[in-house]
């Protein structure tokens, strides 16, 4: 397997000053996905933005491993929420500019 767009878990412990146990652990719960080749372990580069997202509702907001993933659930539907309001709105204009 090519690990050229995969960045190694230690190489994020040591930018992120956390311990290798923190990633397998996000990687149990299915926060993140840890990919083996050769005895180490890859994020792929484009889960970085998420690791660094729950690396920061952990560290600097103190919440736990379950906690970051309520945090994740309710932002994502929150996100949703918001889309489908712009999409009412959106719909809503079509509707006044007639009138």
């Amino acid at each position: 397997m090519d690990t050229q767009n995969y960045i190694p878990v230690l190489h994020l412990c040591d930018l992120y000053h956390a311990e290798i146990s923190f990633f397998k652990e996000l990687n149990d719960v299915g926060l993140i996905e840890i990919v083996s080749v050769k005895n180490t372990m890859y994020v792929h580069e484009d889960h970085l933005y998420e690791v660094e997202r729950i690396i920061r509702i952990h560290t600097e907001l103190n919440v736990n491993i379950e906690g970051v993933d309520v945090v994740l659930n309710l932002l994502g539907k929150l996100e949703e929420l918001q889309s489908e309001l712009n999409r009412i709105q959106n719909r809503l204009r079509l509707y006044e500019d007639d009138h």
